[in-house]
């Protein structure tokens, strides 16, 4: 696997895969890699002649208060992850490199609509942060192919749209949620979490399942959303939200929808944890 950090060296490469014919699959990330990580790379290389993932901690995602200094960074870790699945390019850039005159001075994207609302009320700006830089990322990587996990089920939304919004020839394949065993969605935040916590923390997707099953023979999905939110905080969360939508639009669902998605956020002593579920509803 080769590292890069520039973008001269990282343009040099795509461009010499590009002159081969070759396919390029793309697995951005912030780094603390995970099984569900990896698990983008393992699609990626199914898809692919050649797959590049990022690294980047990007500041423009992050709100005031929230835990960049402290998020985990661990590169030499995450590389042996990358080579063990045959990572082919590592982009590894600094803040500067990405946003060389500075964070308020940045163009950015905004994507309506599919960003607001849910973690886009809870984290203000964090969807333009997002935005901006994949699409950022996206022209300088120059992918067939980029692969993000559904456990950020709105963020995949948000990418999606801006995809066919702005007209970029790329497919986004979304890659199912990673958990552990007790049902948890894997996530570098899950680090924050003590035993106890750990132990608490997989209340979210249990209050899910539930929901799923309700959701099958009632419509109620405020009445039973509220109930699951009540489920959660009695579990030891804190609920941060809880709703029932249109799978693509994300729009409160109706009773007359039968592609759902349910979106979560709960606090857990330090972490924040989202999750979602898919639901068809067989009518």
């Amino acid at each position: 696997m080769k590292t890069v950090s520039d973008i001269s060296a990282l343009r040099a490469q795509i461009k010499a895969w590009h002159l081969q014919g070759l396919t390029i699959g793309f697995v951005p990330t912030m780094g603390n890699l995970h099984a569900g990580h990896i698990s983008l790379v393992t699609e990626a290389k199914k898809r692919a002649d050649k797959v590049v993932a990022s690294i980047f901690v990007n500041p423009m995602q992050f709100g005031a208060g929230e835990d960049i200094a402290s998020y985990p960074r661990t590169l030499a870790d995450d590389k042996e992850k990358l080579v063990a699945k045959g990572t082919d390019l590592l982009f590894t850039p600094t803040p500067e490199i990405i946003y060389p005159k500075g964070l308020d001075k940045q163009s950015f994207v905004d994507v309506p609509n599919v960003s607001e609302g849910y973690c886009g009320e809870s984290r203000p700006g964090h969807f333009r942060g997002v935005a901006t830089v994949v699409c950022k990322l996206f022209n300088l990587v120059q992918p067939d192919f980029a692969c993000f996990g559904l456990k950020d089920y709105q963020q995949v939304q948000v990418i999606q749209t801006m995809v066919e919004d702005l007209s970029m020839p790329i497919e986004i394949i979304p890659v199912v949620t990673s958990r552990e065993t007790s049902g948890l969605a894997m996530s570098s935040r899950n680090n924050y979490l003590t035993s106890d916590e750990k132990a608490t923390a997989p209340a979210l997707y249990q209050s899910l399942l539930w929901l799923s099953e309700q959701i099958q023979t009632s419509t109620d999905f405020i009445g039973l959303a509220k109930q699951a939110r009540k489920q959660i905080d009695e579990a030891g969360l804190k609920t941060d939200y809880i709703h029932i939508c249109h799978a693509r639009t994300l729009q409160p669902a109706s009773e007359d929808d039968t592609e759902l998605v349910i979106l979560a956020a709960a606090h857990c002593g330090k972490a924040r944890l989202i999750d979602n579920l898919r639901v068809s509803l067989h009518k």
